[in-house]
């Protein structure tokens, strides 16, 4: 990629994830997530690129997967996605063009078309695949999207 990107932002629930909730008898909700988006966060930093996750749901869940992958910045429970990064973007001194996001729904179609670079799962909303210069990418949500949106974006 010609782009330098400094910061990679990603949804979670369609992205991270297959987009699906479970539920066990007890009622416990539960989300799968996959293994190689993990390792594609370590690579972020090893690359010392900044990561952020972003969902307008808040569960324990997802917080704990975040501090599992040591990621620098966790919006939960807004829908704000484009402020946030934004803001973001003014404490490390980022440019937005500088900046990669994978969501696949319509609550991510605002951060999308104002972001550097773009990608959604093979699976996304036929709105967010129908944006401007956005990567399709071969993976489904969480099947591994997440993992090759990194790599595209570390020449990998």
């Amino acid at each position: 990629m010609t782009r330098k990107i400094k910061l990679f932002a990603t949804d979670v629930d369609g992205t991270m994830t297959d987009g699906c909730m479970y539920y066990v008898e007890n009622g416990l909700e539960l989300k799968k997530f996959n293994f190689r988006d993990g390792m594609g966060f370590k690579l972020l930093r090893e690359a010392n690129i900044k990561t952020a996750i972003l969902t307008s749901e808040n569960t324990d869940i997802v917080r704990k997967r975040a501090q599992k992958l040591n990621v620098d910045y966790l919006l939960m429970g807004s829908w704000e996605k484009l402020k946030f990064v934004e803001d973001i973007c003014a404490k490390e001194n980022i440019n937005l063009d500088e900046v990669a996001y994978i969501g696949d729904d319509i609550n991510d179609i605002e951060l999308l078309e104002a972001v550097g670079q773009k990608a959604c799962p093979q699976d996304a909303v036929k709105k967010v695949k129908q944006i401007k210069n956005i990567t399709i990418l071969n993976s489904k949500g969480g099947f591994g999207a997440v993992r090759e949106f990194i790599e595209n974006i570390l020449g990998e």
